[in-house]
């Protein structure tokens, strides 16, 4: 199995119970690994690449509201 980390900044600030939540979300999803806030705006998310693509994990927290772009890493 492959990996691969992304990175999103998401422009809003996010309580704890906000990351929780996002968190529990994104884990759902077939190939998503560790998703986990490194902090309250920046969200890592480790994911097989043969499985979700990371446009989709970015349009996954669009579509929750958030406004956000991937981060070069």
């Amino acid at each position: 199995m492959q990996t691969t980390d992304i990175m999103l900044h998401i422009d809003e600030q996010l309580e704890s119970k906000q990351q929780q939540i996002l968190e529990n979300d994104v884990r759902k999803l077939e190939g998503v690994i560790a998703p986990r806030f490194n902090r309250p705006h920046l969200f890592l998310v480790s994911y097989n690449p043969e499985k979700v693509k990371s446009l989709e994990l970015l349009n996954f927290v669009t579509a929750r509201g958030y406004n956000c772009q991937l981060v070069g890493m």
